[in-house]
């Protein structure tokens, strides 16, 4: 199973993999949304992106608007971890698209169970 993880972050990229990668996925990362569809098409077998909304080349809501687009990707589930916080935002961002929306700062348990109220199935909580 795979995890994309897409945020220009790498200090969050590198946390969020400490989360994710001890329950069995596979991880790939990308520091922006067109870097993220790249590593969509070299890794078909994705299953989970945890998106940032604020990067450069390509932001999160463009990027979901891109995946959701593409019937090849309509069984990912999207998570936007942002540290936008407005109810607004998070409603545009859910209209967008996104299964799931997770504030930053967050614990590791917040995001376990995001994971688990979309679905996602986790090999190693199995």
């Amino acid at each position: 199973m795979y995890a994309l993880i897409v945020d220009d972050s790498r200090a969050m990229r590198h946390i969020l993999r400490k989360i994710v990668e001890p329950l069995g996925f596979q991880i790939a990362e990308a520091g922006h949304g067109i870097e993220g569809f790249q590593r969509l098409a070299e890794h078909p077998e994705i299953e989970l992106v945890l998106v940032d909304w604020n990067m450069p080349e390509m932001n999160g809501i463009d990027f979901v608007k891109a995946v959701r687009a593409n019937p090849d990707y309509e069984r990912i589930k999207l998570v936007m971890v942002t540290t936008e916080t407005e109810p607004s935002k998070m409603a545009r961002a859910l209209m967008t698209g996104v299964d799931e929306f997770l504030m930053k700062p967050f614990t590791p348990e917040m995001l376990l169970s995001k994971l688990q109220l979309i679905g996602v199935s986790m090999p190693l909580m199995a």
